[in-house]
């Protein structure tokens, strides 16, 4: 009896989504360039993810949480792209996570999963069947302006925005 409830106890940590929580740039579908840097983060036994700062086409930090500009115009009231919870409820669900995503240009919520691919993580969201894949790559220092406060995961409290 004992031998079982360790070999069960052992097949749930095997099959455990991994830790997705930290930072992640996200890369242009059409040119390649870095486009945010997202802060995946865990909330009360779900992941959330926010916008932490966006990038000029010089791939340079154009503006971030303590200085935001740009605006996102799917989302009411029109809040900065930098603060904005793009990401909610992730569940873990064995090898992936699976949650909400938000097209903060658009307005539009779908379905995601995301997972570890070797160093980076893949992110997907889907509306039925049909859905579409980018690979976000770990964010390095080198990717944040050199005064930057990095923000603490711990201390994120998630504000799931609403979409027109």
């Amino acid at each position: 009896m004992f031998r079982s409830f360790i070999f069960f106890f052992l097949s749930l940590t095997l099959f455990a989504a991994e830790d997705i929580n930290g930072f992640w740039k996200t890369i242009s579908d059409k040119d390649g360039s870095a486009q945010c840097i997202i802060a995946v983060y865990e909330y009360q036994g779900l992941r959330y993810g926010r916008i932490i700062g966006t990038f000029d086409d010089n791939g340079k930090m154009a503006d971030n949480i303590y200085h935001p500009v740009k605006r996102a115009p799917g989302v009411v009231g029109e809040p900065p792209y930098s603060g904005l919870d793009i990401i909610w409820d992730l569940e873990d669900a064995g090898s992936k996570f699976k949650g909400r995503i938000l097209d903060p240009e658009h307005g539009n919520v779908y379905k995601s999963e995301l997972w570890l691919d070797g160093k980076n993580l893949i992110v997907r969201g889907k509306l039925l069947m049909f859905g579409r894949s980018q690979t976000w790559l770990p964010a390095v220092k080198a990717d944040f302006p050199k005064d930057f406060k990095m923000p603490d995961l711990k201390k994120l409290i998630p504000s799931v925005p609403q979409t027109k």
